[in-house]
């Protein structure tokens, strides 16, 4: 991928809005001859002269969609008018502003962003992978622009400054890169973490920004229990 210069890739960027009716959000990017890149399978419609069309990906591309899980196929939007992503669902989104630093997402986070941002794969230490819950890879996106990422409930932001947060769960859906991320006990000796009730928590250390959501959506949590009472046994 080639790299454009910061002022090339604020003259060539799209806007994305966050629309929300009753509850229900969706994503509206505009384009003024301008090119931007989605998950597959998030486009609602499109408004415009807009050409679409899906990359062949390379192999090293190929490689990293399937270390993180993510999908291989990110079709990209070219023209102008106006794209809209979504459907519209229940949770939140919210936008990443890059200025050439690095992010690490969430599995499943990445929704759409501008085709100067570079898409790639975070790998997590060893302990980290197999006690994090977060797998051995993540999503890493850098550089230049702006990136969309989706959230089951109310998005916090929490800066650090040679600090310290202490995580029970997968609850941060965004990172900072230069930020270590590791899995330890809750208390210092295996009875003190056993009594806590905590034992593992994911600790992010370090100075720069994290984005948690720690209280799921009403209705994200109400869907998932509906979907989970359908398929459990004797339930017809």
């Amino acid at each position: 991928m080639s790299k454009l210069h910061p002022s090339a890739v604020l003259d060539n960027m799209a806007i994305f809005e966050i629309l929300d009716h009753k509850g229900l959000k969706m994503i509206k990017a505009t384009l003024r001859n301008e090119t931007v890149r989605a998950e597959v399978g998030a486009l609602h419609y499109m408004l415009g002269k807009i050409e679409l069309k899906t990359p062949v990906p390379t192999a090293g591309g190929i490689l990293k969609s399937m270390v993180t899980s993510e999908s291989w196929l990110r079709p990209t939007y070219t023209g102008t008018g106006e794209v809209f992503f979504g459907p519209p669902k229940f949770g939140e989104y919210l936008t990443l502003d890059l200025q050439g630093d690095a992010w690490i997402l969430d599995r499943g986070a990445y929704v759409c962003s501008d085709e100067s941002v570079e898409i790639g794969a975070f790998r997590n230490k060893a302990m980290t992978a197999l006690r994090s819950g977060e797998g051995w890879f993540q999503t890493k996106v850098e550089g230049y622009g702006q990136v969309v990422v989706q959230a089951q409930g109310s998005v916090q932001s929490i800066d650090l400054v040679d600090g310290r947060l202490v995580v029970d769960g997968s609850f941060a859906i965004a990172r900072q890169a230069q930020l270590n991320f590791s899995v330890q006990r809750a208390a210092k000796g295996l009875l003190s973490s056993a009594a806590s009730g905590e034992g593992l928590v994911n600790v992010i250390e370090g100075t720069g920004r994290v984005y948690i959501a720690p209280v799921p959506n009403p209705h994200v949590a109400l869907a998932h229990h509906m979907a989970a009472a359908m398929y459990r046994p004797g339930v017809s």
